[in-house]
């Protein structure tokens, strides 16, 4: 059936079960029909690759014999064989170990995919080393106008995002968007991870990484998933879920607009509404500036399975009145410093700084705190703590208009009645 809908997504179900051919029979059906990211990948001379694959190895938890928590093996197997019998190109997998940079374990021993990328010649650069490269945003960016990345990322002609379905403590939902955030490098030469994991910056730098990527190809491993939060003890805190499922999609709001969907989520809600009790969703946040649609009528969707494909739920860490606190404070610490900046950059200059109710209540050139934020707020402990570099030349390029709408969404909560 002819369509002249823009984004096209495939869900097809695959028993968790199955067996390498017949997960790869899965897959070619869910992306046989995304004719226009295949076109383009076939033009192109070096696909990158994002893999949803490091852990520590004594943390890989299994379920039904499964990788729970990361890609699968018989998924990975599967989208590499594809790639290899339908391009020519040079592929190169980059990912940036947080445990590498935060806890000094080796990525070739925590990496899951890394035996089948030496199988299918796929080179694996390991992203927490330079060289990187500042990418502008395109139309300037929603968070920051620009971003430093691994120049093995960005340096290539198409992009593909394969990603785990889960929920996520913080940000409702982590799929093929979400995933990119592991391209993000940390010190000496960019920012510690919490700068971006950071309440308000996050659904908009997110929708800002989409953006710069812009995967041809997002596939999403469904066949065993996750809820509760991303990463847990995959038992009471995190538990386990068999959708059966594999999703793949053209673009990667739409994929993943579809994916919450399936999973019993509203695409098209916002803050305060489950799974996003502690931020804004950043598909919605995409969307809203025309970077792909939540609107589920505007995505030539077909799917073999029917939703809810299993008990996906957000885990709540706080209390809903902490969060609409914390989303308050930080906004107004931000445009504090906005209003503010020439007295910070006379004093701090070149350093980061923790602003909480209008005092600095930390300093260093060293963005990595090495302790807790909760620590940090001392006797304020529902007045969030907002972490800023300051750069006299502003050459990040933050937008302050975001913490403006922040604020009064803020200020106009209505806070749910918690259970």
């Amino acid at each position: 059936m002819s369509t002249d809908k823009q984004y096209k997504v495939r869900a097809v179900h695959c028993d968790h079960r199955a067996s390498d051919e017949e997960v790869y029979e899965a897959l070619k059906r869910a992306t046989d029909p995304l004719t226009e990211a295949w076109a383009k990948l076939a033009k192109a001379k070096r696909i990158g690759i994002k893999f949803n694959q490091d852990k520590p190895v004594d943390r890989w938890v299994f379920a039904h014999g499964q990788l729970q928590q990361l890609v699968s093996a018989k998924v990975a197997r599967a989208v590499l064989r594809l790639l290899r019998e339908r391009t020519n190109a040079e592929i190169i997998h980059t990912d940036v170990s947080f445990y590498a940079m935060y806890e000094g374990t080796d990525p070739q021993v925590t990496g899951t995919v890394l035996p089948l990328l030496r199988e299918f010649g796929v080179t694996h650069v390991d992203g927490t080393k330079p060289p990187y490269r500042t990418v502008s945003v395109p139309g300037g960016g929603q968070m920051f106008r620009q971003y430093l990345l691994p120049e093995s990322a960005v340096d290539v002609d198409e992009f593909i995002s394969v990603s785990k379905i889960k929920n996520h403590a913080f940000m409702g939902i982590t799929l093929t968007l979400k995933n990119l955030f592991g391209l993000m490098p940390g010190e000496p030469e960019g920012h510690t991870r919490t700068y971006y994991h950071h309440l308000v910056r996050m659904p908009y730098m997110l929708a800002d990484l989409g953006r710069i990527f812009n995967p041809a190809l997002n596939i999403v491993d469904a066949l065993i998933g996750q809820a509760g939060r991303e990463w847990g003890n995959g038992r009471d805190e995190s538990p386990t879920q068999t959708p059966n499922t594999l999703i793949a999609g053209d673009h990667t709001i739409a994929t993943d607009a579809c994916g919450g969907y399936l999973m019993g989520h509203d695409p098209q809600s916002d803050w305060l509404t489950p799974p996003y009790h502690r931020d804004r969703n950043s598909l919605l946040v995409a969307a809203e500036q025309g970077f792909g649609t939540v609107n589920l009528d505007e995505i030539d969707f077909q799917s073999e399975v029917q939703r809810p494909i299993g008990q996906f739920y957000a885990a709540l860490t706080d209390s809903m009145s902490t969060v609409v606190s914390w989303r308050r404070t930080t906004a107004e610490q931000a445009l504090h410093y906005q209003d503010n900046q020439r007295k910070y950059v006379d004093k701090y200059a070149g350093e980061y700084i923790l602003l909480q109710a209008g005092e600095v209540r930390w300093h260093d050139p060293v963005s990595d705190l090495k302790g807790s934020r909760r620590v940090l707020a001392g006797d304020r402990p529902d007045e969030a703590m907002w972490l800023k570099l300051v750069d006299p030349d502003e050459a990040e390029g933050e937008h302050y208009e975001v913490y403006e709408t922040a604020l009064k969404q803020a200020r106009a909560a209505k806070i749910p009645v918690e259970a």
